[in-house]
């Protein structure tokens, strides 16, 4: 079968020597390989402050907190989403106010955005869902109309370029996952990008128990809630591994995506997504809309091609779904949207293979 999502490793003979120089060190924990990786992944994004942790989830609830949203507050999201985008709403008191989505893209609706925001709205979350960048133009507009900082939920999309500028340059806060089958794995972690150095600051102190780990234990103070949020270097060298090649990886998902946008044109029964103008995806997964979606993943894996909705709507949590909301758009996208494989792994016959198999029909 060939797969939806895979682990890309660097070559055993790179990495096994590296990883046990780590182990073996006598250091372990977070250090100056830590802060290394920090270092070249801001090189790799281009602007703003990395701070790595142990999980998207935990750059989610940082990003949060930073922006001021606590009890009582209301955060607009998407519930088209793996779930960690919405729970982390949660993790700091505030509750989720649902937005529709673009009916062409998927992603948050910038129009939605706007007729959800009240008084109560501290933060936007926006998510490029499989890859694909949200509307960035307008939602940084509506963002400076309403005085509301975004957080991008960038997940799925390491590599992605809105005018030119690859995800994570584009607002205050980036939430980034180097979880296992994400562009860029360091076996599990995650990044904020802060574009504010003070916030990034206050992140550090935070990422840590509220001790700030340029004194002593027995000079610290704390004087917020902290946490145990921090990555070690040996996630860290693997990360500082996989960026040396990092290019190559997403530009294979590039390729494979743009191949079957091409390809994929004028069948019966498909609808291609329709990117915002001046975006560049990075195809996490391949996205696209079909008729009786049943049919069209039985057909799929029946020749050996994993297809799947992959994740479920949010909104169908009773725990996220904190306000009812009619989501007309939603209901029609999911009910046809369906991915399949294209990244590193899917060779140019494979994407041959899935091309004739939808042009032959379900």
């Amino acid at each position: 079968m060939l797969p939806l999502v895979k682990t890309s490793l660097p070559d055993r003979e790179l990495l096994m020597p590296r990883l046990e120089q780590v182990l073996y060190s006598g250091y372990v924990a977070q250090g100056e390989i830590v802060e290394n990786f920090e270092r070249k992944f801001e090189e790799y994004i281009g602007s703003g402050h990395t701070l790595s942790l142990n999980s998207g989830t935990a750059a989610l609830h940082i990003a949060l907190i930073l922006a001021g949203v606590g009890q009582g507050d209301e955060v607009i999201s998407t519930a088209l989403t793996a779930e960690p985008t919405n729970v982390a709403i949660k993790m700091v008191g505030a509750t989720v106010r649902w937005a529709d989505v673009d009916y062409n893209t998927g992603n948050i609706s910038p129009d939605a955005i706007e007729k959800a925001i009240n008084v109560k709205t501290k933060a936007i979350i926006v998510v490029d869902y499989a890859g694909i960048p949200v509307d960035v133009k307008r939602i940084q507009e509506i963002s400076e109309k309403y005085n509301i900082p975004v957080i991008e939920d960038a997940a799925h999309a390491l590599g992605a370029k809105f005018d030119g500028k690859k995800t994570g340059n584009h607002f205050p806060f980036t939430v980034f996952s180097f979880q296992a089958i994400k562009h860029l794995t360091t076996i599990d972690g995650g990044a904020l990008q802060i574009q504010d150095k003070a916030l990034y600051e206050r992140g550090k102190i935070i990422r840590w128990f509220g001790l700030d780990k340029k004194k002593t234990r027995l000079d610290n103070n704390i004087t917020e809630q902290g946490y145990k949020y921090h990555m070690n270097n040996v996630n860290a060298c693997v990360g500082l591994l996989q960026l040396e090649n990092i290019d190559s990886v997403v530009n294979k998902y590039i390729e494979n995506g743009k191949y079957l946008d091409e390809n994929l044109k004028d069948i019966q029964g498909v609808e291609l997504i329709k990117y915002y103008p001046d975006s560049n995806p990075s195809y996490w997964l391949y996205t696209l809309k079909v008729d009786n979606r049943a049919g069209f993943i039985k057909m799929m894996e029946a020749n050996g091609i994993a297809a799947s909705e992959l994740h479920k709507r949010n909104d169908l949590h009773t725990y996220l779904n904190d306000h009812l909301t009619t989501l007309t758009n939603l209901d029609r996208f999911y009910e046809k949207m369906v991915h399949i494989p294209c990244g590193w792994w899917v060779t140019k016959n494979d994407c041959d293979k899935m091309i004739g198999l939808i042009r032959n029909g379900w």
